[in-house]
């Protein structure tokens, strides 16, 4: 029996739901696997291809730029063309271009490669959310977030330990190489599972999406550059002009019926507030996941797998607590199962900042581990509010608002640390200091997220 176009009931049944989260579940890992895999094998890559360990950087940064650029007017085609030919799209232009990855044999060809893959990845992950909504009924849609945080956290805390099998056994164009079977499998499973939605009847805007790529793309370069202490006149420049186009970008959009950036959306503090809790909450995360490892081996003086082994309990942890997050977050308001979690992770953050001199492993994996259930608490029902408090034709928005809220987190959470690390006078305590921004996010996003229990704010 053909799978419908499109899909006009309350989720899918099973078992094509569970064949739809298969194939979403399996396009998202391996994103979130390249990115990670990435990092590890940037000094193998730059000695193979005989360049500097600072130009190989852009391997990662030409993905990430690309990622960020593209979220918002990927997201607004989904909402266009269906959430679900984008996705199919991304996982095509993904496996091609991690195919492109492989076969690279200079930094020039392997950066376009990345960038190429950069805008397959926010394919995936710009209708992603969008798609779940549409996968399982409202009263279960908790459940489905918490699968996908669930996925994300894993893909996250295995991606170095594959990284490292796979450089044990064979050279680094590997690790791109095993995007391509994973890709062609989402693919082929995607045909026949993943639900079909109604296109809505607008056009695409693509000045809109020019000047949403300028803007996020120079806000993200400029805020990279604090961190590594370019000057100040190219960085003043580029937020400069990412204010300025930001400006046109806003006022374009207050002016449409359907905008890309979904101001009229920000009206329901219900979708702010989650928004605004997202952000700071990824920012305290970035911020932990950069400075860490340089505690544990600048400080501490740990070897690389003791950092990878004491690295893994907030992962680990967040993905045990993010699909019993999910399933109360579909009886419970986000409102109070956010603001514990953010409690906990903003606690775990300022105990690793005030763990003595010479710490026990014990003492540094349950804080870890604090960090990481706080993180899943908080994670799945904020996801859910954000996607389920809009009408389902404007998914696609929300979700790339989603995406984007997490990626600016992170890049801002990375450049924070980056810029401590050049202020701070003494090298032992920039991890610490960093940590403790983190825990005043952290602590910004506890306010953010109880604010939602007001009578004001209600998930409509």
């Amino acid at each position: 029996m053909a799978t419908p176009s499109i899909d006009t009931g309350d989720g899918l049944p099973t078992p094509r739901r569970y064949w739809a989260m298969a194939a979403m579940a399996i396009g998202l890992s391996m994103t979130v696997l390249n990115g990670s895999i990435a990092n590890v094998a940037l000094p193998a890559i730059a000695k193979d291809l005989d360049t500097t360990p600072a130009r190989s950087i852009w391997i990662v940064n030409a993905f990430q730029i690309a990622v960020v650029v593209s979220l918002l007017p990927l997201a607004s085609l989904g909402d266009v063309l269906g959430y679900r030919r984008v996705f199919r799209a991304g996982l095509v232009v993904f496996t091609l271009a991690s195919l492109a990855c492989a076969l690279s044999s200079s930094l020039l060809t392997l950066t376009i490669a990345r960038t190429v893959q950069g805008i397959g990845a926010a394919g995936i992950m710009s209708v992603n959310p969008a798609l779940i909504r549409f996968t399982y009924p409202r009263a279960a849609l908790g459940r489905g977030m918490g699968i996908n945080a669930l996925v994300v956290a894993t893909s996250a805390a295995t991606g170095p330990s594959i990284a490292a099998g796979i450089l044990a056994l064979g050279p680094w164009q590997w690790l791109f190489a095993i995007a391509v079977p994973m890709g062609l499998l989402a693919f082929v499973v995607s045909m026949r599972a993943l639900p079909g939605t109604a296109p809505t009847p607008h056009p695409f805007d693509l000045p809109s999406a020019v000047l949403s790529a300028l803007t996020f793309g120079l806000l993200i370069s400029g805020i990279d550059g604090i961190g590594h202490g370019h000057g100040f006149l190219l960085v003043g420049t580029q937020l400069l002009l990412a204010a300025l186009l930001g400006v046109a970008f806003v006022l374009r959009q207050a002016s449409m019926t359907a905008p890309m950036l979904p101001l009229d959306m920000f009206r329901r503090p219900m979708f702010s507030l989650s928004v605004a809790s997202s952000m700071c909450a990824f920012t305290a995360q970035g911020s932990a996941f950069v400075s860490l490892p340089f505690y544990f081996q600048d400080v501490l003086r740990l070897t690389q797998v003791d950092t990878g082994l004491l690295m893994t309990p907030w992962p680990v942890a967040l993905a045990i607590t993010a699909p019993i997050s999910g399933r109360l977050a579909d009886r419970y308001p986000a409102g109070v199962l956010g603001g514990l979690g953010l409690v906990s992770l903003c606690a775990g953050l300022l105990l690793l900042a005030l763990l003595p001199e010479q710490p026990a492993y014990a003492d540094i994996v349950w804080r870890m581990a604090l960090c990481g259930a706080g993180f899943g608490l908080f994670q799945s029902p904020n996801n859910r509010v954000m996607i389920g408090s809009v009408p389902r034709e404007r998914t696609g928005s929300a979700g790339g608002v989603l995406s984007t809220a997490r990626v600016m987190g992170q890049t801002t959470g990375a450049a924070l640390v980056a810029l401590v690390f050049g202020v701070v006078a003494v090298q032992t305590a920039g991890p610490t200091v960093a940590l403790l921004i983190g825990a005043a996010f952290a602590g910004v996003a506890i306010v953010t997220s109880s604010l939602r229990l007001a009578g004001f704010s209600r998930e409509t």
